[in-house]
This record gives C-alpha cells, sequence and structure tokens, in this order.
C-alpha cells in the first residue's frame, strides 16, 4: 500500500510538472511523446538509448522521441525557466544554496556536440567525454537541478562547419566553464530562486569571478581559487595550509568515480577578516577548504 501511495504522488507531481510545461510544446503529439520520455527516463531502464526508451515508453520504435529531441519545434531555455519556477515553488526555502559544478561523461566519437579527448574529474582521468556545468538549488529538505550549460573546447568553437553538423548555432562562441557557471548564477539571480538564497548564496566550484555587483545582490558566493592565491598578512594561501597540523586533516570521499570512491584529505581555516568590495567590514566569517592527495600530502 505504501508503494502504491509513493506511486500516486509520483504521478500527480509529474502531471503538475506537465501542465507547466507543456504550453511549450505545440501540438498535442509532442506533449503525448514528452510524458512518455521523461517517464521513461525515471523508469527502470537499463540504458536510456532510443530503443530501450521508447520500449519502456510502449513505442514499436524510437522515431518518436527521436523527433522530440531532434527536430520538433520548442525552446530547452523556456522549458528550463518553467523548471526553476517549479523548484521555487515546491521546495523553496529561505536558506537556500545554489550550487555550480562541472561533470564529465564518456562517451566515444568525436560528431557529438563538444566531445574530444579532455580531462574527465567523473572518470579522474583524459577520455573522450563531453562536459556539462550545472547549477542545482538545495535546502535542507531537498535539491534539484535548475540550469546546464554544455562546455564547448576551443576545436569545436573555431570549426563552425563541425559546429553547424552537431546544430551547434552560429552564434555560440567559446566560453570558458567558470565564464559559463557565471552565465547560470545571473539566471539564477533573475529568476524565482533569487528571493530564495539563504546567506550561503551559492557555493561556486569551477572558480567564478563575478563582478562586485552581482556578488552582493545576492547572498555570498564560493569560489574555489588557485592554490598561488594570496591571503593578506599570511602569504600564499597553500602555505597557510601547509602549516595545518595533521590531525587538522580528515579524510572523506568527494563521490564516486570510475574506479570507486574519490578520496581526499580535506582541512578548513578561517581566513582574517578583509574590508568587502564597497570598503565595509563583512558580515560573515570567511573560510577556505582545502583537499589534497592521500597518495601524495605534499
Amino acid at each position: 500500500m505504501i508503494d502504491d501511495l509513493a506511486d500516486a504522488t509520483w504521478d500527480r507531481e509529474l502531471d503538475d510538472l506537465f501542465l507547466r510545461i507543456g504550453h511549450r510544446f505545440g501540438r498535442a503529439d509532442l506533449r503525448r511523446r514528452l510524458r512518455d520520455y521523461v517517464r521513461a527516463l525515471l523508469g527502470p531502464v537499463g540504458r536510456n538509448n532510443g530503443w530501450q526508451l521508447a520500449e519502456h515508453a510502449g513505442h514499436r520504435t524510437p522515431d518518436g522521441l527521436q523527433r522530440l529531441l531532434n527536430r520538433a519545434t520548442w525552446n530547452a531555455d523556456d522549458v528550463r525557466d518553467d523548471l526553476q519556477t517549479y523548484v521555487a515553488d515546491k521546495v523553496g526555502e529561505a536558506d537556500g544554496v545554489l550550487i555550480l559544478d562541472d561533470t564529465g561523461f564518456i562517451k566515444k566519437g568525436a560528431t557529438s556536440a563538444g566531445g574530444q579527448r579532455q580531462y574527465s574529474g567523473t572518470a579522474r582521468r583524459t577520455e573522450n567525454c563531453h562536459i556539462g556545468v550545472f547549477a542545482a538549488y538545495a535546502t535542507i529538505r531537498a535539491r534539484a537541478l535548475v540550469d546546464r550549460e554544455l562546455y564547448l573546447p576551443k576545436s569545436w568553437t573555431v570549426d563552425r562547419e563541425r559546429c553547424r553538423a552537431a546544430k551547434i548555432p552560429d552564434e555560440r562562441a567559446f566560453a570558458t566553464k567558470p565564464e559559463l557557471a557565471r552565465a547560470m548564477v545571473l539566471r539564477a539571480l533573475a529568476s524565482p530562486l533569487a528571493d530564495l538564497l539563504g546567506d550561503r548564496g551559492c557555493r561556486l566550484r569551477p572558480g567564478v569571478a563575478l563582478s562586485p555587483d552581482a556578488g552582493r545582490s545576492r547572498g555570498r558566493l564560493r569560489a574555489r581559487v588557485p592554490k598561488s592565491q594570496p591571503v593578506p598578512h599570511f602569504g600564499r594561501i597553500d602555505h597557510l595550509f601547509s602549516q595545518a597540523p595533521d590531525e587538522a586533516w580528515e579524510q572523506r570521499s568527494c563521490g564516486d568515480g570510475a574506479k570507486g570512491p574519490r578520496v581526499y584529505d580535506w582541512a578548513a581555516v578561517q581566513l582574517p577578516v578583509i574590508e568587502d568590495f564597497d570598503g565595509e567590514r563583512p558580515t560573515h566569517h570567511r573560510w577556505a577548504l582545502a583537499r589534497r592527495s592521500t597518495s601524495r600530502p605534499d
């Protein structure tokens, strides 16, 4: 009975979501394929390829789902905006935080947009893969992905014919992963999520550098910095951590990779108080978090 109630709750929530975004798909057949596609992605499908998703949805071939993704007219950014409103309504809390990170997806071949040999943090090695930058909204009780950008290496953006063959718009220029993350932060600050970001504001793993105005507008921003980053009165930040005693370091995993848990040593240090962008003293303490290799602690 509990499983039946859970299934009924899922069905109601999915129907609510479909009603919110259905107007972005102009025809009834596209809306039906959208429902089938999303339900298949959430179902017990062994691999998320066209044939297996179509089979789970009860389609004879994957042609209908492929038309939805490749040739049908609808705007993914409009759906993203609807999703952000949905997340704000359903799980928004005053203590919300926006988390940004890049993720690699291993994929063979050289024709899929953005694919090439590049370093993947997920695999912890250089592989033929795609890199995506993602934004998630999280509170104490829930979390959800709310934005995404595909990283296109320069080898792609300088070859317009290759881009056109992969259906990449001509206006898409090269952007670094921090620049893509910055654009997502600014979009979030202009969305219904903006009023649901607490004092922690944003955690920006790819090392995003925002303008002072953007930084002050909502919450606090967390950024990854190089180990040579200077700290007032203390010198380089890696020198600061080199003085930490052994007991300051704690071994933890930051998630599973291709070879199992990615385990590192971690330590945190409170930074000295410095003035904010506008010359005012900050209202929050600043901390730096460092990780180091367990096999090469130097």
